[in-house]
């Protein structure tokens, strides 16, 4: 297949449009449509829904994983040829919101250093975040999927621990002599995918909901359970200084729930994806290693 026709899928999917990938490429959105029939016609399907934005079809996402893969290894044959800034790349990862957060944020500040690396975070829960690494978004992710996607290669990186925590005025307001009112106390949820505090419930006999505030932010669902619009589960990294000021109190009776990371990457021999990996590997030592 023609590389020139790869990059132009690559570019549609990164711009979402052809219009946008003609000014990516620096040529015209006509010679963009032409690339993409000719690469079409080569491997007998439809590889672009031609909406806005653009979007490739499960076909096109196959051939679009091979095309980032080929501009990965061009950036970094490009470096090693000494062609200065010509060489910088783009490097997707993705991560959930709790460990960006977190013990990602190492990672940050190593990137930093890099002056040919561009990071591109992908933020997104980590059940799901493998999905990426199939569609060829992102080279890197970390995810609670241990099984190797086709053509990566996973490593377990530790346990990220949440504790079911309340500000104490709230946990106050709603402890009886029996126990916490979990079928009353408010809770929170990161999002209508987040179990985590439905498992709870359910492990403490509930089946009725409380009244639920949905936080879609790491930083902003530690602040609101401070506030004590609701209990949640709480990273433990992020709940040790909400513990020393006062601020946040663990739940009586109610068990931490420990989720297991991975770290999955494309199988390429890339010095900037090896970066990358040795650098998200030092910084999930401050993960639970049992």
């Amino acid at each position: 297949m023609n590389f020139e026709h790869l990059k132009a899928l690559s570019a549609i999917v990164a711009t979402g449009s052809f219009d946008g990938a003609a000014n990516l490429l620096g040529i015209t959105p006509s010679a963009v449509s032409q690339r993409i029939k000719a690469l079409e016609t080569s491997a007998g399907q439809i590889l672009v829904r031609r909406s806005l934005p653009s979007s490739p079809t499960e076909a096109g996402a196959i051939l679009l994983r091979t095309a980032r893969q080929i501009q990965a290894l061009e950036a970094d044959a490009l470096q090693s040829l000494g062609q200065g800034p010509a060489g910088r790349a783009t490097v997707s990862v993705a991560v959930n919101a709790d460990s960006l957060a977190t013990w990602f944020i190492p990672v940050l500040h190593e990137a930093a250093t890099w002056a040919d690396t561009e990071l591109d975070l992908h933020i997104e829960d980590q059940d799901h975040s493998s999905s990426l690494l199939r569609q060829g978004d992102v080279l890197g992710a970390v995810t609670t999927e241990p099984k190797p996607v086709g053509g990566c290669r996973a490593e377990l990186l530790g346990v990220m621990r949440y504790i079911p925590a309340a500000s104490l005025e709230l946990q106050q307001r709603y402890e009886t002599t029996e126990g916490i009112n979990w079928p009353e106390m408010p809770m929170l949820r990161f999002s209508a995918n987040d179990d985590m505090q439905h498992r709870l419930l359910r492990s403490q006999g509930v089946e009725r909901f409380p009244p639920t505030h949905t936080i879609p932010s790491s930083e902003g669902f530690l602040e609101a359970a401070r506030s004590g619009l609701g209990w949640g589960m709480i990273p433990e990294q992020q709940l040790q200084p909400g513990l020393r000021k006062g601020g946040l109190v663990p739940l009586p009776g109610a068990a931490a729930h420990d989720v297991a990371l991975y770290w999955q990457c494309w199988s390429l021999a890339s010095p900037r994806l090896e970066r990358i990996t040795a650098a998200v590997r030092a910084a999930a030592i401050k993960l639970r290693q049992n």
